[in-house]
């Protein structure tokens, strides 16, 4: 088969799509005043925020005033909970509920807290990577501050009970935050009807550009400022708007969260269909619930070789691909989200994630289900690690989490 160039590490970043691009470019070269100004071509910006915040606040079923724009979802998330945190230390509660398994922008803000004399209770998750909402409402303290719980892992995409979560939250009293950074436009999200007060998103994870994104804050929650200067963002986020990012996100985020049962349904047989093909290379596993995921996202685990490796040998065959987070991708450390599956070392090393785009084709499935077994068998019959295992008659143990001698 020829090659072909597939880009499937939407998880990590996506194109600006044409429609947005469209949008956006008005707003570098002829509406470029400045939205705080008093004229014409100031005030003319000013109208365009105004009416980008309420197209993004309609596709989470938000108010206009609920929504703050920000440069992306780390800051959204350091936002929300630091935020919080500070607010509601001086009533005594600093305590805070998340999981084992969050995005970095997430646990290392909550590391950070721990240092400032919070404590955080982490959740661990079930081998298939859900959380339990009967754990989270058993961690639930006088003392707590904040419940915040992803909405799609960013690695595995197992979708999380985010309306059960929300709804114990609310009945104890508790704010709730999710990181929902890989789940816009891939599942239908409303803020009210789930009891999300907090949620962080992250434009150029569904076509936006980088450096663009918004926290929703439900009225009512007076977060403290993020940035002091002028009266940007409601006076909580000081400086001169991103026109053309904001712009940018309104569109991209109206065309995401048209008819996402549709997309699904299109990409979801293409996802089970390379699911299947890879599992039937031997020694693999899939990482994460097979049903409760996005329809988007694969992770599986080959054995006997190393991640980076397998990154190479697809790029060199024109498949670009992630063996989980980009914001981690330099590390050769096994990934936190698959140790915290029950995954031993040896086993979640050779990690593979593809996130499909709207535009993946059964032609792309082929390729990359026709280049897997030459890439997995060039690369084992390098591994000293993968000769061992052939010499010792070691493999994969019952549930796919360890490796074991067979008798």
């Amino acid at each position: 088969m020829e090659k072909r160039y597939i880009y499937a590490d939407n998880a990590a970043t996506t194109a600006v799509s044409d429609a947005v691009l469209e949008e956006m470019l008005p707003y570098f070269k002829e509406h470029y005043g400045n939205p705080s100004s008093i004229y014409a071509l100031g005030r003319e910006n000013e109208r365009a925020i105004i009416d980008a915040r309420a197209r993004v606040a309609k596709c989470l079923g938000a108010q206009p005033n609920e929504i703050f724009f920000t440069a992306g979802g780390s800051e959204s998330d350091n936002w929300a909970i630091k935020g919080t945190a500070d607010r509601l230390a001086a009533k005594g509660k600093k305590h805070i509920i998340t999981s084992v398994f969050e995005h970095h922008a997430v646990l290392h803000t909550c590391e950070f807290l721990e240092k400032h004399g919070f404590e955080i209770t982490y959740l661990s998750v079930s081998p298939e990577g859900l959380i339990d909402p009967a754990d989270v409402e058993k961690a639930i303290r006088e003392d707590t501050a904040l419940v915040t719980i992803m909405y799609a892992n960013n690695e595995i995409g197992t979708v999380q009970p985010i309306a059960e979560i929300g709804a114990i939250c609310k009945k104890h009293g508790v704010l709730f935050h999710t990181d929902a950074v890989q789940a816009v436009g891939h599942v239908d999200i409303d803020v009210k009807a789930q009891n999300i007060d907090m949620l962080s998103l992250s434009g150029h994870k569904f076509h936006a550009p980088k450096g663009i994104g918004a926290l929703y804050v439900r009225r009512g929650i007076q977060l403290p400022n993020l940035i002091h200067g002028g009266g940007q963002e409601s006076g909580k986020r000081a400086g001169t708007e991103n026109v053309p990012g904001i712009i940018g996100l309104a569109k991209a985020i109206e065309l995401a969260t048209e008819n996402i049962s549709a997309k699904n349904d299109r990409i979801r047989p293409l996802r089970d269909k390379l699911i299947d093909g890879i599992l039937q290379i031997d020694q693999t596993r899939l990482n994460g619930s097979r049903e409760q995921r996005l329809a988007t996202n694969i992770n599986i685990s080959i054995v006997g070789i190393e991640g980076e490796s397998l990154l190479l040998m697809l790029d060199h065959y024109g498949i670009q691909a992630s063996s989980g987070s980009a914001c981690t991708s330099g590390s050769l450390d096994p990934s936190h989200v698959l140790l915290s599956l029950g995954l031993v070392h040896e086993v979640a090393h050779g990690s593979l994630r593809l996130s499909l785009g709207e535009d993946f084709t059964e032609e792309d499935a082929d390729y990359i289900l026709e280049s897997m077994p030459k890439i997995v068998t060039y690369l084992r019959s390098m591994s000293p690690m993968w000769e061992k295992m052939q010499q010792e008659h070691i493999r994969l143990n019952a549930d796919k989490t360890r490796l074991v001698k067979e008798d």
